[in-house]
């Protein structure tokens, strides 16, 4: 089978631009400087008069996008006197035309420092949203047990950190256990049922015996949550795993998720496991037993798990984004960055993706194995 063609690095479409509350570029900085002293020295230079006095009066607005109200002030003091000396000769203003700038001067002081308060409220709250996320979702360690980890998560909601896509990789009494798992909906809505999920999750991985009394617990949750709320109507797809102590094999149950996709020997394939409904229709009563499937693992196996951002995203002519054809030749990478590079490719095939991107990439290293 011919190998894929190398992604093309795109732009991460949720990356802030200087547009979007980003610091701006250096050249927007420089560019009210330059502008001063281009106009100084193209008057000094030139042997007859120049007309370009006008273009000044644009250096109080443009510094408005990147400089606070004092520096805004020096600037419109310097076009103010500049205009007024005579040895420049730009335009000769009159009273009215000095008293215009000036007055431009002044409001884009003001407008300058309404733009700065605002820029400092919008850090504070993103420093909020980042401390909530890192609450809700934090950080996987590079290693629980004998498992190497590496999350990647990007929230479909511009603007926000946090979506309806959750992860975890948790060491209890038996084993190393890891969810993934997307809600019903996305964005801000979605976050109480991220967090009351994973509330479940990690003390069911410390009180539960097996992986299917996890995935009991975790839908008691939502369903005890859906009758709180009239109509709620909430519900979860979810993949769970359990490691043995040895990191030799792995217990997986779906609820209704993605399977794991098995990297070994350079070829992709999906664990094939009986699947569940999802979670939040009552699957702790009533319902048949799974004990899911258990999966020997060898030494370099790696298990890529991912949400249905990722498997259901599509390209301009709708084809589905290929995964299995894609992931043995991102396989050969370090499991550390190969869910980033997923999502360059990701990106590269599909251009924009309109769903939460979530992808957990889970290494077993057996004892005595590097």
């Amino acid at each position: 089978m011919p190998k894929p063609p190398a992604p093309v690095p795109r732009r991460d479409p949720h990356r802030r631009g200087w547009l979007r509350g980003a610091p701006p570029p250096g050249w927007v900085r420089a560019l009210p400087v330059v502008l001063v002293v281009v106009v100084c020295l193209a008057t000094l230079l030139s042997p007859n008069p120049l007309e370009i006095g006008f273009l000044l009066g644009a250096i109080p607005p443009l510094a408005v996008l990147s400089y606070g109200p004092v520096a805004t002030a020096l600037l419109g003091c310097v076009v103010v006197v500049l205009l007024s000396v005579p040895a420049f000769q730009l335009d000769r203003p009159g009273n009215t035309d000095l008293e215009t700038v000036t007055f431009v001067a002044v409001l884009s002081v003001f407008l300058s420092y309404v733009r700065s308060r605002r820029d400092a409220q919008l850090d504070l709250e993103r420093t909020v949203a980042e401390a909530a996320q890192r609450a809700v979702v934090p950080p996987l360690p590079e290693q629980v047990g004998p498992v190497r980890c590496a999350g990647l998560y990007r929230a479909a909601q511009r603007g926000t950190l946090i979506g309806g896509d959750f992860f975890d990789v948790r060491r209890g009494p038996q084993g190393v256990r890891a969810v993934i798992g997307d809600v019903q909906g996305h964005g801000l809505a979605a976050v109480s049922t991220v967090a009351a999920l994973l509330g479940s999750f990690r003390e069911a991985v410390l009180d539960r015996p097996d992986l299917t009394a996890v995935a009991a617990a975790l839908d008691r949750r939502l369903v005890v949550d859906s009758e709180e709320v009239r109509h709620a109507e909430l519900f979860a797809t979810a993949v769970l795993l359990e490691f043995s102590g040895d990191g030799r094999s792995v217990r997986v149950v779906t609820c209704g998720h993605p399977p794991p996709v098995l990297l070994r020997d350079g070829k992709a394939e999906e664990v094939e496991v009986a699947p569940w409904t999802p979670l939040g229709l009552g699957l702790s009563d009533g319902v048949p037993r799974q004990n899911g499937r258990t999966v020997p693992l060898r030494p370099g196996d790696v298990l890529f798990l991912a949400s249905d951002g990722v498997t259901e995203a599509r390209d301009s002519h709708g084809a589905f984004y290929p995964l299995l054809d894609r992931l043995p030749r991102l396989a050969d990478l370090d499991p550390a960055v190969l869910a980033d590079h997923v999502l360059t490719d990701l990106l590269a095939y599909c251009g924009t993706v309109g769903d939460d991107v979530t992808m957990l990439v889970l290494t077993p290293r057996p004892p005595g194995v590097r």
